[in-house]
């Protein structure tokens, strides 16, 4: 089996010495990563900028990359040849407009910043994605927990959705524990207790492939 993974945040440069990000470690993904090798996949870990090793194990081949943009080349490239892809990365939703050539001196009060959007991995993938792939998302809500990610769900084509609220202690972003629910695309719910990073990917994991012997 192989398995297209991305995970951690994505820097969307401003000028050569800031850029717009997010808070993700990238731990869950890379606890994914390991447990999908762990279960015998091959894994194609796709990796924004995280302060994590490239993970040892054989069966994980790491990419790295900074912006939304190379992730999604880089996730392109791979998505044809996986049997189940997994959005596990905080992608920046936008990015500057325009990317100074040199550092933005500080003047005057205020700083205007025009955003742009940035292409939706997940979504512009789901149309293109096979029956017989499987497709895991992500959804770290604040509130209409499951409204949102249902709506993601549907969206972009998933089969699964992993959600998780920041309103639960010890989830999300910079945590070694996390909270999720686990929404099929069949109305099927799961909830899981906190508990460990690689634990809770050992039960991601152990979903889709028991998903995937009734989804073939």
């Amino acid at each position: 089996m192989r398995v297209l993974l991305t995970a951690g945040p994505t820097y969307e440069p401003l000028d050569p010495v800031r850029f717009i990000g997010n808070r993700s470690t990238g731990k869950m993904g890379y606890a994914l990563a390991e447990a999908f090798a762990a279960s015998g996949a091959d894994v194609t870990l796709i990796s924004g900028p995280t302060n994590l090793p490239d993970p040892a194990h054989p069966h994980i081949r790491t990419v790295r990359v900074q912006t939304a943009d190379e992730m999604y080349a880089a996730a392109a490239t791979e998505a044809p040849a996986a049997d189940v892809w997994v959005f596990a990365a905080a992608v920046a939703d936008y990015r500057p407009a325009t990317v100074a050539r040199e550092k933005i001196k500080k003047s005057g009060y205020t700083l205007t910043l025009e955003l742009v959007k940035n292409v939706d991995i997940a979504a512009t993938l789901g149309k293109t994605k096979r029956p017989e792939q499987f497709s895991v998302g992500f959804a770290l809500e604040t509130e209409q927990e499951e409204e949102h990610a249902l709506g993601k769900l549907r969206r972009k084509n998933f089969d699964l959705v992993v959600l998780n609220s920041l309103r639960d202690a010890g989830a999300g972003f910079g945590h070694d524990t996390n909270k999720v629910t686990l929404l099929a695309a069949n109305g099927q719910k799961t909830i899981f207790e906190l508990k460990p990073k690689a634990a809770v990917a050992h039960d991601i994991v152990q979903a889709v492939l028991s998903r995937l012997t009734t989804h073939a």
